[in-house]
Protein backbone atom coordinates (compact mmCIF):
# COMPACT_ATOMS: atom_id res chain seq x y z
CA UNK A 1 0.00 0.00 0.00
CA UNK A 2 2.83 2.20 0.21
CA UNK A 3 3.18 5.09 -2.31
CA UNK A 4 6.45 5.56 -4.43
CA UNK A 5 6.50 8.84 -5.14
CA UNK A 6 8.34 10.37 -8.53
CA UNK A 7 8.97 13.28 -10.67
CA UNK A 8 6.96 14.30 -13.61
CA UNK A 9 3.81 14.46 -11.84
CA UNK A 10 3.36 10.76 -10.99
CA UNK A 11 3.87 8.63 -8.36
CA UNK A 12 3.37 4.83 -7.58
CA UNK A 13 1.22 2.83 -5.30
CA UNK A 14 0.61 -0.73 -5.56
CA UNK A 15 2.54 -1.20 -8.64
CA UNK A 16 0.52 1.35 -11.05
CA UNK A 17 1.28 4.58 -11.77
CA UNK A 18 -0.99 7.92 -11.07
CA UNK A 19 -0.73 11.57 -11.97
CA UNK A 20 -1.08 14.15 -9.23
CA UNK A 21 -0.70 17.61 -10.01
CA UNK A 22 -1.54 20.71 -7.88
CA UNK A 23 -4.63 22.91 -8.76
CA UNK A 24 -2.76 26.68 -9.04
CA UNK A 25 -4.31 28.59 -6.72
CA UNK A 26 -6.10 31.61 -8.50
CA UNK A 27 -7.77 29.23 -10.46
CA UNK A 28 -8.83 26.73 -7.16
CA UNK A 29 -12.43 28.36 -7.73
CA UNK A 30 -13.20 26.28 -10.64
CA UNK A 31 -12.64 22.87 -8.94
CA UNK A 32 -14.02 21.05 -6.16
CA UNK A 33 -10.88 19.96 -4.55
CA UNK A 34 -7.02 21.85 -4.69
CA UNK A 35 -5.24 18.47 -6.19
CA UNK A 36 -6.07 16.67 -9.75
CA UNK A 37 -4.99 12.75 -9.14
CA UNK A 38 -5.53 9.92 -11.04
CA UNK A 39 -4.76 6.71 -12.38
CA UNK A 40 -2.38 6.39 -15.38
CA UNK A 41 -3.50 2.70 -15.53
CA UNK A 42 -0.01 1.50 -16.50
CA UNK A 43 2.82 -0.39 -14.35
CA UNK A 44 5.60 1.06 -17.11
CA UNK A 45 7.58 3.94 -15.79
CA UNK A 46 8.41 5.56 -19.26
CA UNK A 47 4.55 4.95 -20.44
CA UNK A 48 3.43 6.88 -17.24
CA UNK A 49 5.86 9.94 -17.32
CA UNK A 50 4.84 10.15 -21.46
CA UNK A 51 0.98 10.34 -20.56
CA UNK A 52 2.09 12.78 -17.57
CA UNK A 53 3.58 14.63 -19.20
CA UNK A 54 1.09 14.87 -22.20
CA UNK A 55 -1.74 15.46 -19.50
CA UNK A 56 0.27 18.20 -17.59
CA UNK A 57 0.58 20.09 -21.27
CA UNK A 58 -3.03 19.88 -21.57
CA UNK A 59 -3.68 21.22 -18.23
CA UNK A 60 -1.44 24.22 -19.14
CA UNK A 61 -3.24 24.79 -22.23
CA UNK A 62 -6.85 24.66 -20.40
CA UNK A 63 -5.02 26.73 -17.67
CA UNK A 64 -4.10 29.65 -19.90
CA UNK A 65 -7.40 29.91 -21.59
CA UNK A 66 -8.89 29.99 -17.49
CA UNK A 67 -6.77 32.26 -17.13
CA UNK A 68 -7.43 34.85 -20.45
CA UNK A 69 -11.34 34.58 -19.89
CA UNK A 70 -11.36 35.47 -16.34
CA UNK A 71 -13.99 37.39 -15.16
CA UNK A 72 -11.60 39.66 -13.57
CA UNK A 73 -10.16 41.20 -16.45
CA UNK A 74 -10.27 44.95 -16.10
CA UNK A 75 -13.35 46.86 -17.18
CA UNK A 76 -14.70 43.97 -18.98
CA UNK A 77 -18.11 44.26 -17.89
CA UNK A 78 -18.44 46.80 -19.94
CA UNK A 79 -17.10 45.75 -23.22
CA UNK A 80 -18.82 42.07 -22.89
CA UNK A 81 -20.46 40.98 -26.34
CA UNK A 82 -18.70 43.75 -28.08
CA UNK A 83 -16.65 41.03 -30.46
CA UNK A 84 -20.40 39.63 -30.90
CA UNK A 85 -22.11 42.83 -32.02
CA UNK A 86 -22.97 43.10 -35.26
CA UNK A 87 -23.16 46.01 -38.08
CA UNK A 88 -26.72 46.17 -37.88
CA UNK A 89 -26.94 46.26 -34.46
CA UNK A 90 -24.84 49.14 -33.78
CA UNK A 91 -25.76 52.47 -33.94
CA UNK A 92 -24.54 54.83 -36.48
CA UNK A 93 -24.25 57.60 -34.24
CA UNK A 94 -22.26 54.90 -31.28
CA UNK A 95 -18.73 56.06 -30.93
CA UNK A 96 -17.78 54.62 -27.86
CA UNK A 97 -15.05 52.84 -26.97
CA UNK A 98 -17.45 50.01 -26.54
CA UNK A 99 -18.01 49.99 -30.22
CA UNK A 100 -14.39 50.89 -31.56
CA UNK A 101 -13.46 47.63 -29.63
CA UNK A 102 -16.69 45.70 -31.50
CA UNK A 103 -14.92 47.24 -34.92
CA UNK A 104 -11.93 46.00 -34.27
CA UNK A 105 -12.41 43.08 -33.22
CA UNK A 106 -14.57 42.03 -35.99
CA UNK A 107 -11.97 43.77 -38.76
CA UNK A 108 -8.93 42.05 -37.24
CA UNK A 109 -10.01 39.05 -35.21
CA UNK A 110 -10.39 36.69 -38.05
CA UNK A 111 -8.40 33.42 -37.11
CA UNK A 112 -6.41 34.76 -34.29
CA UNK A 113 -5.60 33.19 -31.29
CA UNK A 114 -7.88 33.56 -28.19
CA UNK A 115 -5.23 35.69 -26.63
CA UNK A 116 -5.93 38.68 -29.14
CA UNK A 117 -9.27 39.20 -28.40
CA UNK A 118 -8.08 39.08 -24.74
CA UNK A 119 -4.76 41.78 -25.19
CA UNK A 120 -7.90 44.13 -26.34
CA UNK A 121 -10.10 43.73 -23.84
CA UNK A 122 -7.48 44.41 -20.91
CA UNK A 123 -6.08 46.70 -22.89
CA UNK A 124 -8.89 48.79 -23.47
CA UNK A 125 -10.08 47.30 -19.76
CA UNK A 126 -7.42 49.31 -18.30
CA UNK A 127 -8.27 52.38 -20.51
CA UNK A 128 -11.94 52.23 -18.67
CA UNK A 129 -10.78 51.88 -15.33
CA UNK A 130 -8.41 54.52 -15.61
CA UNK A 131 -10.92 57.11 -17.79
CA UNK A 132 -13.97 55.60 -17.72
CA UNK A 133 -16.48 54.62 -20.87
CA UNK A 134 -16.21 57.24 -23.39
CA UNK A 135 -17.38 58.64 -26.80
CA UNK A 136 -13.87 58.97 -29.16
CA UNK A 137 -13.71 62.40 -29.47
CA UNK A 138 -14.29 62.82 -25.74
CA UNK A 139 -11.11 61.53 -25.12
CA UNK A 140 -8.53 64.40 -24.36
CA UNK A 141 -4.68 64.67 -24.36
CA UNK A 142 -5.18 64.45 -20.30
CA UNK A 143 -6.63 61.54 -20.52
CA UNK A 144 -3.41 59.86 -22.46
CA UNK A 145 -1.05 60.91 -19.80
CA UNK A 146 -3.32 60.29 -17.12
CA UNK A 147 -3.68 56.43 -18.54
CA UNK A 148 0.15 56.32 -18.83
CA UNK A 149 0.87 57.03 -14.80
CA UNK A 150 -1.76 54.79 -14.00
CA UNK A 151 -0.35 51.87 -15.87
CA UNK A 152 3.07 52.60 -14.39
CA UNK A 153 1.11 53.00 -10.95
CA UNK A 154 -0.26 49.32 -11.30
CA UNK A 155 3.19 48.32 -11.97
CA UNK A 156 3.44 47.74 -15.51
CA UNK A 157 7.09 47.84 -16.87
CA UNK A 158 7.67 50.27 -19.70
CA UNK A 159 7.59 47.16 -22.43
CA UNK A 160 4.07 46.30 -21.06
CA UNK A 161 2.92 50.05 -20.92
CA UNK A 162 4.23 50.31 -24.63
CA UNK A 163 2.17 46.95 -25.73
CA UNK A 164 -1.03 48.31 -23.82
CA UNK A 165 -0.84 51.58 -25.60
CA UNK A 166 -0.02 49.94 -28.89
CA UNK A 167 -3.11 47.92 -28.68
CA UNK A 168 -5.37 51.02 -27.24
CA UNK A 169 -4.08 53.49 -30.40
CA UNK A 170 -4.27 50.82 -32.95
CA UNK A 171 -8.28 50.43 -32.11
CA UNK A 172 -8.70 53.85 -31.89
CA UNK A 173 -6.79 54.47 -35.13
CA UNK A 174 -9.11 51.76 -36.73
CA UNK A 175 -12.58 52.93 -35.36
CA UNK A 176 -11.86 56.70 -36.07
CA UNK A 177 -11.20 55.59 -39.65
CA UNK A 178 -14.34 53.05 -40.13
CA UNK A 179 -16.37 55.79 -38.28
CA UNK A 180 -15.23 59.31 -40.23
CA UNK A 181 -13.83 60.61 -37.27
CA UNK A 182 -11.59 63.69 -38.39
CA UNK A 183 -10.07 64.55 -35.09
CA UNK A 184 -6.63 63.25 -33.44
CA UNK A 185 -5.68 60.42 -31.54
CA UNK A 186 -4.82 61.19 -28.22
CA UNK A 187 -3.10 58.33 -27.22
CA UNK A 188 -0.69 58.31 -30.00
CA UNK A 189 3.07 59.81 -29.46
CA UNK A 190 2.82 59.60 -25.96
CA UNK A 191 5.96 59.99 -24.12
CA UNK A 192 7.01 57.77 -21.27
CA UNK A 193 10.35 55.50 -20.77
CA UNK A 194 10.52 52.17 -22.41
CA UNK A 195 12.98 50.65 -19.95
CA UNK A 196 11.50 51.32 -16.64
CA UNK A 197 11.21 48.20 -14.97
CA UNK A 198 12.80 46.30 -17.95
CA UNK A 199 15.19 43.72 -17.15
CA UNK A 200 17.93 42.91 -19.80
CA UNK A 201 17.55 39.27 -20.79
CA UNK A 202 20.66 37.65 -20.43
CA UNK A 203 22.51 35.51 -22.89
CA UNK A 204 23.58 32.28 -22.29
CA UNK A 205 27.31 31.64 -22.01
CA UNK A 206 28.85 28.91 -24.72
CA UNK A 207 29.81 26.59 -21.60
CA UNK A 208 26.14 26.46 -20.28
CA UNK A 209 25.02 25.87 -23.66
CA UNK A 210 27.14 23.28 -24.16
CA UNK A 211 26.24 21.53 -21.10
CA UNK A 212 21.99 22.25 -21.33
CA UNK A 213 22.69 20.26 -24.88
CA UNK A 214 24.41 17.82 -23.91
CA UNK A 215 21.70 17.37 -20.98
CA UNK A 216 19.45 17.42 -24.10
CA UNK A 217 20.99 14.25 -25.84
CA UNK A 218 20.91 12.88 -22.50
CA UNK A 219 17.09 12.92 -22.51
CA UNK A 220 16.58 12.45 -25.50
CA UNK A 221 12.86 12.97 -26.09
CA UNK A 222 10.31 15.93 -27.27
CA UNK A 223 10.69 18.42 -25.16
CA UNK A 224 14.86 18.14 -25.07
CA UNK A 225 14.28 18.09 -28.89
CA UNK A 226 13.12 21.47 -29.24
CA UNK A 227 15.72 23.18 -27.17
CA UNK A 228 18.62 21.54 -28.73
CA UNK A 229 16.88 22.60 -31.84
CA UNK A 230 16.72 26.40 -31.13
CA UNK A 231 20.42 26.38 -29.14
CA UNK A 232 22.12 25.96 -32.86
CA UNK A 233 19.57 28.07 -34.70
CA UNK A 234 18.54 30.76 -32.93
CA UNK A 235 15.07 30.42 -33.78
CA UNK A 236 11.71 32.19 -31.33
CA UNK A 237 10.20 28.91 -29.23
CA UNK A 238 7.21 29.16 -31.42
CA UNK A 239 8.61 29.46 -34.53
CA UNK A 240 10.28 25.56 -33.22
CA UNK A 241 6.96 24.09 -31.52
CA UNK A 242 4.84 25.29 -34.39
CA UNK A 243 6.93 23.31 -37.58
CA UNK A 244 5.58 19.98 -39.10
CA UNK A 245 7.94 17.36 -39.98
CA UNK A 246 7.94 18.52 -43.80
CA UNK A 247 9.62 21.92 -42.18
CA UNK A 248 13.05 19.91 -42.12
CA UNK A 249 14.15 19.75 -46.06
CA UNK A 250 17.50 19.50 -47.43
CA UNK A 251 18.85 22.29 -49.95
CA UNK A 252 22.00 21.64 -51.94
CA UNK A 253 22.63 18.67 -49.57
CA UNK A 254 22.29 20.07 -46.44
CA UNK A 255 19.88 19.70 -43.92
CA UNK A 256 17.39 22.81 -43.52
CA UNK A 257 14.60 23.93 -41.78
CA UNK A 258 12.10 26.13 -43.34
CA UNK A 259 10.28 28.50 -41.31
CA UNK A 260 7.32 29.70 -42.90
CA UNK A 261 4.00 30.91 -41.85
CA UNK A 262 1.51 28.23 -40.66
CA UNK A 263 -2.51 28.76 -40.29
CA UNK A 264 -2.15 27.48 -36.41
CA UNK A 265 1.27 29.63 -35.82
CA UNK A 266 2.15 32.56 -37.96
CA UNK A 267 5.33 34.54 -37.55
CA UNK A 268 6.40 37.51 -35.80
CA UNK A 269 7.38 39.92 -38.90
CA UNK A 270 7.78 39.14 -42.68
CA UNK A 271 11.60 38.86 -42.94
CA UNK A 272 11.03 35.95 -39.95
CA UNK A 273 9.90 33.59 -42.73
CA UNK A 274 13.54 31.74 -43.67
CA UNK A 275 15.80 28.94 -44.52
CA UNK A 276 18.34 27.69 -41.44
CA UNK A 277 20.77 25.02 -42.39
CA UNK A 278 21.14 22.93 -38.85
CA UNK A 279 24.39 22.20 -37.57
CA UNK A 280 25.50 20.49 -34.20
CA UNK A 281 22.62 20.15 -31.77
CA UNK A 282 20.34 21.07 -34.06
CA UNK A 283 20.76 19.11 -36.60
CA UNK A 284 20.74 15.85 -33.90
CA UNK A 285 17.26 17.41 -33.17
CA UNK A 286 15.76 17.66 -36.57
CA UNK A 287 17.05 13.99 -37.06
CA UNK A 288 15.64 12.20 -34.04
CA UNK A 289 12.16 14.37 -34.82
CA UNK A 290 12.41 12.49 -38.53
CA UNK A 291 13.58 9.28 -37.01
CA UNK A 292 9.91 8.69 -35.49
CA UNK A 293 7.32 6.56 -36.58
CA UNK A 294 5.12 9.20 -35.36
CA UNK A 295 1.35 9.28 -37.50
CA UNK A 296 1.53 13.47 -36.46
CA UNK A 297 2.04 15.66 -39.39
CA UNK A 298 3.74 18.01 -36.53
CA UNK A 299 7.11 17.55 -35.11
CA UNK A 300 5.85 18.38 -32.00
CA UNK A 301 2.49 17.21 -31.68
CA UNK A 302 2.36 18.00 -27.56
CA UNK A 303 2.09 21.59 -28.34
CA UNK A 304 -0.22 21.46 -31.49
CA UNK A 305 -3.31 19.75 -30.44
CA UNK A 306 -5.29 22.18 -30.82
CA UNK A 307 -6.35 24.83 -33.24
CA UNK A 308 -3.07 26.78 -32.15
CA UNK A 309 0.68 25.70 -31.53
CA UNK A 310 0.93 26.55 -27.82
CA UNK A 311 3.79 28.02 -27.33
CA UNK A 312 3.11 29.36 -24.04
CA UNK A 313 2.72 25.81 -22.26
CA UNK A 314 6.14 24.88 -24.33
CA UNK A 315 7.60 28.37 -22.96
CA UNK A 316 6.44 27.17 -19.32
CA UNK A 317 7.82 23.38 -19.22
CA UNK A 318 11.33 24.35 -20.99
CA UNK A 319 12.39 27.41 -19.02
CA UNK A 320 11.43 25.42 -15.64
CA UNK A 321 13.56 22.97 -16.71
CA UNK A 322 16.58 25.15 -18.02
CA UNK A 323 16.55 26.63 -14.75
CA UNK A 324 17.20 23.78 -12.70
CA UNK A 325 20.31 22.86 -15.36
CA UNK A 326 21.84 26.73 -15.37
CA UNK A 327 20.49 28.61 -12.72
CA UNK A 328 17.81 31.48 -12.85
CA UNK A 329 17.92 34.56 -15.19
CA UNK A 330 17.46 32.47 -17.88
CA UNK A 331 15.24 31.54 -20.22
CA UNK A 332 14.58 29.80 -23.54
CA UNK A 333 14.55 32.78 -25.48
CA UNK A 334 18.20 33.26 -23.94
CA UNK A 335 19.64 30.77 -26.36
CA UNK A 336 18.39 33.33 -29.06
CA UNK A 337 20.32 36.47 -27.41
CA UNK A 338 23.04 34.24 -27.45
CA UNK A 339 23.19 32.64 -31.13
CA UNK A 340 23.48 36.62 -31.88
CA UNK A 341 26.58 36.96 -29.58
CA UNK A 342 28.66 33.39 -30.75
CA UNK A 343 27.85 34.92 -34.44
CA UNK A 344 29.29 37.71 -33.52
CA UNK A 345 32.15 36.50 -31.24
CA UNK A 346 33.06 34.77 -34.86
CA UNK A 347 33.06 37.94 -36.69
CA UNK A 348 30.38 36.76 -39.05
CA UNK A 349 29.03 39.36 -40.68
CA UNK A 350 25.72 41.61 -39.44
CA UNK A 351 23.71 40.73 -43.12
CA UNK A 352 24.31 36.93 -42.14
CA UNK A 353 23.61 36.81 -38.76
CA UNK A 354 20.06 38.98 -39.77
CA UNK A 355 19.27 36.49 -41.59
CA UNK A 356 19.84 33.25 -39.73
CA UNK A 357 18.03 35.23 -36.93
CA UNK A 358 14.92 36.59 -39.08
CA UNK A 359 16.13 40.11 -37.70
CA UNK A 360 14.69 43.16 -40.28
CA UNK A 361 18.09 44.58 -41.51
CA UNK A 362 18.34 47.82 -42.20
CA UNK A 363 19.18 50.02 -45.27
CA UNK A 364 17.18 50.60 -48.71
CA UNK A 365 19.44 47.64 -50.48
CA UNK A 366 18.76 45.14 -47.21
CA UNK A 367 15.87 44.58 -49.25
CA UNK A 368 17.68 43.46 -52.72
CA UNK A 369 18.74 40.05 -53.95
CA UNK A 370 17.62 36.74 -52.59
CA UNK A 371 20.38 36.93 -49.38
CA UNK A 372 22.95 34.58 -48.23
CA UNK A 373 23.21 30.89 -49.98
CA UNK A 374 22.75 28.10 -47.59
CA UNK A 375 26.57 27.24 -48.03
CA UNK A 376 27.32 30.93 -46.52
CA UNK A 377 25.15 30.32 -43.70
CA UNK A 378 26.07 27.01 -42.83
CA UNK A 379 29.90 28.00 -42.94
CA UNK A 380 29.11 30.34 -40.31
CA UNK A 381 26.77 28.28 -38.02
CA UNK A 382 29.45 25.43 -38.61
CA UNK A 383 32.15 28.52 -37.25
CA UNK A 384 29.84 28.72 -33.86
CA UNK A 385 29.49 25.37 -33.05
CA UNK A 386 33.33 24.51 -33.69
CA UNK A 387 34.19 27.39 -31.34
CA UNK A 388 33.65 26.21 -27.68
CA UNK A 389 33.71 28.80 -24.40
CA UNK A 390 34.38 31.55 -27.20
CA UNK A 391 34.38 34.85 -25.28
CA UNK A 392 32.08 36.93 -26.41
Amino acid sequence: MLATKSNSYTFQKDGIWYFSRRVPADLRRHYRTGRIAYSLRTKSIRDARVRAMSDASKLDRHWHILRISSDDLPGKHLLNGAVHESEAEASIDDHSLKAAVAVYLRLKGNDRPPTFEAAVRRSCGYLIDCCGMKDLHDYVRSDATKFRDYLFAKSLNGASVSRVFGTVRAVINLALSEFGLAIVNPFSNVYFDHSVGVKKRLPIKPEDIKKVQAECYKADDEKRWLIALIADTGMRLAEGAGLLRSDFIEQDGILCVNIRPHPWRSLKTASSARVIPLVGSSKWAAQRILAQSDSSKFAFPNYNEGHRTNANSASAALNKWLKTKIGQGYTIHSLRHSMRDRLRAVECPSEVIDQIGGWLTQGVGASYGLGHNHGTLTRWLVAIVEAPNLET
